[in-house]
């Protein structure tokens, strides 16, 4: 064995470079795209509508179990149709978010989605091929999944967000969606249970964004979007988180005992409402941009945990 390299081996060196150089290109170029879908909101969306599609499954509202293929069919809508959705307010927000410090450094504010209209027909694209999915699975989960993107994109992004503090309140209905659509995507049809759990999502948003808009009030308020601690005082925003999170505790209480639940998901959601609950009455006690921060980031892993215990819960028994 020497230590030369002969020619061919060189040569092979500088082919596989000019094949790598193009893909490496192209996957530096699809990471933007990726990113203005906004992935950590589209995993949580889509891990409530698998939590209801499991319930549904095995808690006894389908009188049998779904195909793969209607798993994979529900799984890749709701997927398509979050990360579409997000593609397009970011679309929207272009102009907000190159004026916040939170988020001048997404994809289209920092020029890496340039022209920005190509973030708008990529989310169109993904939400078209959603609305496709939808309905070979059911006419009625399609027409809940377009709901979603109304009630975000126009109701939300377009004619609220801009001009009134209710606007997390009006546009927070798609919020629940997802979990409605696993229970429509499996069963064909909507009752009492699955649209209480899509209302505890709608509960779980105002805490979600408003401890959010208290951390950063002053970019809301440079950028003149009118979320709840810009036009009102600080105490009397985390009075409103905190009356909205007594009512999603109840309610998820109260779903113990509706919904096709034992003790698995009551426990769960007895003890993490509880240090959700807690969490606020301290911000109220003591309210900083610190604690809602805190607060904010404490509920996400909330939701989760919690459509977790729903899941463990009828997979146990």
């Amino acid at each position: 064995m020497t230590g030369r390299v002969s020619g061919d081996q060189v040569s092979g060196v500088g082919d596989q470079g000019s094949v790598c150089g193009p893909l490496i290109t192209a996957y530096r170029s699809l990471i933007p795209y990726v990113e203005v879908t906004k992935p950590a909101t589209v995993a949580l969306l889509v891990f409530t509508a698998l939590g209801t599609m499991i319930v549904a499954a095995h808690g006894g509202a389908a009188a049998a179990g779904p195909s793969a293929g209607l798993w994979l069919r529900a799984i890749a809508a709701i997927t398509l149709a979050t990360a579409g959705t997000n593609a397009v307010t970011c679309y929207i927000d272009r102009d907000m978010d190159a004026g916040m410090e939170r988020t001048k450094r997404r994809p289209i504010p920092a020029g890496r989605i340039d022209p920005p209209e190509r973030a708008l027909a990529w989310g169109l694209a993904l939400l078209a091929a959603s609305l496709l999915l939808g309905w070979l699975i059911n006419p009625l989960s399609a027409l809940i999944l377009l709901a979603g993107f109304v009630d975000d994109a126009v109701v939300y992004n377009l004619l609220t967000k801009r001009r009134s503090p209710l606007n997390i309140v009006l546009g927070g209905f798609s919020g629940g969606l997802p979990a409605l659509f696993g229970w429509t995507a499996v069963t064909g049809s909507v009752s009492l249970t699955p649209v209480l759990i899509a209302a505890l999502v709608v509960l779980w948003i105002p805490n979600h964004i408003w401890n959010l808009a208290i951390a950063h009030t002053e970019d809301y308020r440079r950028v003149q979007v009118p979320m709840l601690p810009v036009v009102y005082s600080l105490e009397k925003t985390v009075r409103c988180i905190v009356s909205t999170v007594l009512l999603m505790y109840a309610l998820s209480i109260v779903l113990g005992f509706v919904g096709p639940f034992g003790w698995v998901y009551r426990g769960v959601a007895l003890v993490s409402g509880l240090a959700v609950c807690i969490g606020n009455i301290g911000l109220l006690l003591k309210p900083t941009r610190e604690r809602a921060w805190a607060l904010f980031k404490l509920s996400s892993p909330y939701l989760a945990v919690l459509f977790l215990g729903m899941i463990v819960d009828v997979l146990v028994r």
